[in-house]
């Protein structure tokens, strides 16, 4: 198998600019299960998608996309972040655009770690629909629902499209870079600019697609009325490729719900923009 059908010659490890990681890790969530058969239900919808770019007038998968094994087995949380995280170190000597596909957000903790501990001064912009900052829940550091405590206590984080919280999180929130979705939904658009602003020049972003308002993208595990939508969110995602150097990102929270094959399809097609992005303006 290959990312999208794309030709041998595009996927091969050694020559692609791009690796793909797969993590359908689902232990600690809590409400909607599934999150564990997102990865397949991508790369199916990935394999049916056209690879032209029409935005930006590219091909991006001529760079090259390799599709990892998957990382598989974990037996619990810590089991996952120690694997996750170890595994990110080592493809991070790669020097490929590393970019990763969950599973439940916990999946992220492990990989930022690695990205803070190698980019000095990182930057993380977190796009959600929840604020994930709690330390610990359900007696795990490495819950979902912790997702971005430890970014939050060793990076700059960014976090945008939050409407949904616990209080206690309160104590962990920097509400100056806090970019509420109903203020985002009123249309005014500076609020890119501010948000971008906050962010220095390396950046790692992680994706939760329950950001995006469920009539876009219902299948996911703890959908939230009142999220992005579709356009304004790729405008966004535009500008930070073209200003900031993005080290890598990750998408997760997929739950397919069967028979329905538009959440798989639209997480496809934003990894996709998302490189084409990327690839737009940088080199590597």
């Amino acid at each position: 198998m290959t990312f999208a059908g794309i030709e041998p010659e595009f996927a091969d490890r050694d020559r692609a600019s791009i690796w793909l990681q797969g993590i359908p890790y689902d232990g600690t969530s809590t409400w909607g299960k599934g999150a564990d058969q997102g990865f397949d239900a991508f790369l199916d919808a990935a394999a049916n998608m056209e690879l032209y770019d029409i935005e930006t007038g590219t091909e991006v998968f001529r760079r090259g996309i390799h599709l990892l094994d998957p990382l598989t087995g974990h037996l619990c949380p810590v089991d996952m972040f120690e694997d996750v995280f170890q595994t990110t170190e080592q493809l991070l000597d790669s020097g490929k655009f590393l970019t990763f596909f969950g599973g439940e957000h916990s999946i992220s903790i492990g990989i930022i770690k690695a990205f803070s501990q190698r980019f000095s001064g990182l930057s993380v912009l977190q796009i959600d629909a929840h604020a994930d900052l709690r330390p610990s829940y359900q007696g795990s550091p490495y819950s979902h629902a912790c997702a971005v405590y430890d970014a939050s206590q060793n990076t700059n984080l960014v976090q945008v499209g939050i409407r949904s919280m616990d209080v206690s999180e309160e104590a962990h929130m920097n509400r100056d870079q806090v970019f509420w979705a109903w203020e985002i939904a009123l249309g005014n658009e500076k609020w890119m600019d501010r948000a971008l602003s906050l962010l220095g020049n390396d950046v790692y972003v992680t994706f939760d697609l329950d950001a995006l308002d469920p009539s876009t993208l219902p299948a996911t595990g703890t959908p939230e009325p009142g999220g992005l939508a579709w356009y304004p969110t790729l405008r966004f995602l535009r500008k930070l490729f073209a200003t900031r150097k993005v080290r890598g990102f990750d998408l997760v929270e997929l739950s397919p719900i069967a028979g329905h094959r538009t959440s798989e399809f639209l997480a496809a097609k934003l990894y996709y923009k998302m490189l084409s992005y990327q690839f737009e303006h940088h080199d590597s």
